[in-house]
């Protein structure tokens, strides 16, 4: 019998980007038969242009990891099913931490923040989330990444016009105490209780969220509680790997996890 039954997929987005991102996978999966929901962060409904003209004093500059949690708690608890979970950077720590509190039939999480407690000793990880972190600014205003940011954290090997085309599409500001959540006790998983099917996805090129810091993420699931704990890696991918042209690889893989549970 397949440990996964629910035909419903909540995708759930990270840090600096708009839930929009999801289109092609929600449109994707719809013609598998699943039916798909991409809710936007509170205070993030508007498009990224104008998200980006309300920076610095942009409402979403107030919003927390606890708020978050509790948001998507609430939006899946009033679903007819245990949805699946696929959620990417902050949103794969947010999946992380929702099949913690069992809300989920299954979750994946791609190139996922890590939990509390997991610190990252990659160079690129500490020079690309220094800036949103923004210790010794006001968490009052929001933080908003550059193009040369974006470049260096999300679209590193693409080409400029590839990376200004996916910045202007993508790119919006964020709440600068979310990301500062994300290495407090906000963010703590418990990875010896038992859980639904988990797979985590690392990025090959990514250097906001290194390979290596979703391999010690996948490794601190303990091995003994009968639960199921997966892992890939996506080759040649940068962490804008959700709008990457080849995204529709990764649906399809995530697509096939799914139906082989």
């Amino acid at each position: 019998m397949k440990t996964i039954q629910s035909k419903t997929i909540v995708f759930i987005t990270g840090c600096f980007v708009h839930s929009s991102g999801w289109d092609n996978w929600k449109a994707y999966f719809e013609s598998l038969g699943y039916t798909t929901y991409a809710p936007a962060w509170p205070h993030k409904e508007a498009s990224p242009a104008v998200l980006r003209s309300q920076h610095p004093d942009a409402p979403l500059a107030a919003n927390r990891l606890s708020t978050l949690k509790e948001y998507f708690a609430d939006f899946i608890k009033k679903l007819p099913e245990k949805p699946i979970l696929i959620g990417h950077s902050f949103g794969g720590l947010l999946t992380q931490l929702l099949v913690n509190r069992d809300l989920a039939a299954a979750g994946v999480a791609i190139h996922s923040v890590p939990p509390q407690g997991i610190i990252p000793f990659n160079f690129t990880f500490y020079k690309s989330t220094w800036g949103p972190l923004g210790f010794f600014t006001s968490s009052r205003k929001s933080f908003l990444m550059t193009l040369k940011q974006w470049q260096y954290a999300f679209t590193n090997g693409m080409s400029l016009e590839d990376q200004k085309r996916s910045y202007d599409e993508n790119c919006i500001p964020e709440s600068k105490l979310v990301s500062r959540d994300g290495i407090s006790s906000e963010a703590h998983v418990d990875f010896k209780k038992p859980h639904a099917p988990l797979l985590i996805v690392a990025g090959e090129e990514d250097q906001i969220m290194p390979l290596e810091v979703n391999r010690t993420n996948f490794n601190r699931y303990s091995k003994t509680n009968g639960s199921v704990t997966d892992w890939a890696i996506s080759k040649g991918k940068n962490h804008f790997v959700v709008g990457l042209p080849t995204w529709q690889e990764d649906a399809a893989f995530i697509a096939n996890w799914i139906n082989h549970h």
